[in-house]
């Protein structure tokens, strides 16, 4: 069995990260912890996530309880996550990050710090969303220039980061898909007087409503016809699914970044 350790463990993905962990036959919910100052440090971790007692007590901080398991799962926020990537570096313990809002600095620190633990990063833990990346980089590839790209995202009104990680990852793979990058494509808002749009754009439009989520949707529209590729999350539970599955995935992998095309053999598609 493989031993996990839960970021944000009294949080709302902590909770369902919580119970898939629980529920997987290769891992052992083994420890937990919290920003200091938590009302819920020193609770059962299996309480908090309404899974009954585990005997697992919430701790004050990622160095208290690194030494109890194989793998951490961490879908806290970007800043905290680079600490907890650099004290993983140190222990040489395995991560599954689905943090998002990571800054460019941040990602190519982490490609560094992971040179010393195995590491699964992506945006989406999601199995469908990773599926549609791969549509939308097909679907760009086939339809070519000639179809412009527009992806609306929306999200609950109290996530943090904007564009989502997972319309970025998907806006990256529709320029992979022409030939371009995202750097040279993306367009991220457009008010006032803009002017027609400039050919090979791909627009990323962001909505933050009520308690949405999480729905993806990239539209490729030609003359008098256009295709959407859709995703939408009923709950979090595929994300803490995913993310029990690449725990059970990443230990003992080799040292550096992974993806969840690596976990679920999507690479080569």
């Amino acid at each position: 069995m493989k031993k996990v350790i839960i970021a944000g463990a009294a949080g709302r993905m902590g909770q369902r990260v919580a119970a898939m962990v629980h529920a997987h036959p290769e891992l052992v919910y083994s420890a937990a912890f919290e920003a200091p100052g938590s009302p819920a440090i020193g609770r059962d971790a299996g309480e908090v996530a309404g899974l009954g007692p585990l005997g697992v007590t919430i701790a004050a901080g990622l160095e208290a309880v690194i030494g109890a398991g194989d793998v951490i799962i961490d879908f806290t926020f970007h800043k905290a996550t680079m600490d907890f990537a650099r004290l993983a570096a140190r222990h040489g313990t395995a991560m599954v990050i689905g943090t998002t809002g990571l800054t460019v600095e941040e990602l190519t620190e982490l490609k560094e710090l992971a040179k010393h633990f195995p590491c699964v990063q992506t945006p989406n833990m999601s199995v469908c969303v990773n599926v549609l990346f791969k549509l939308v980089k097909k679907t760009a590839a086939i339809l070519g220039e000639d179809y412009d790209i527009e992806i609306i995202e929306a999200h609950h009104n109290k996530k943090k980061d904007a564009p989502s990680g997972t319309a970025i990852k998907l806006g990256e793979m529709a320029a992979e898909g022409v030939g371009s990058t995202l750097a040279q494509a993306g367009v991220f808002a457009r008010h006032g007087i803009v002017g027609e749009r400039r050919k090979g754009e791909i627009g990323i439009q962001t909505i933050r409503a009520a308690d949405i989520v999480g729905e993806h949707t990239v539209y490729f529209a030609g003359p008098g016809e256009r295709i959407e590729l859709t995703h939408r999350a009923h709950s979090r539970d595929h994300f803490a699914k995913g993310a029990a599955t690449a725990a059970a995935w990443v230990v003992g992998r080799d040292c550096g970044i992974h993806s969840m095309f690596d976990v679920l053999g999507l690479q080569d598609l």
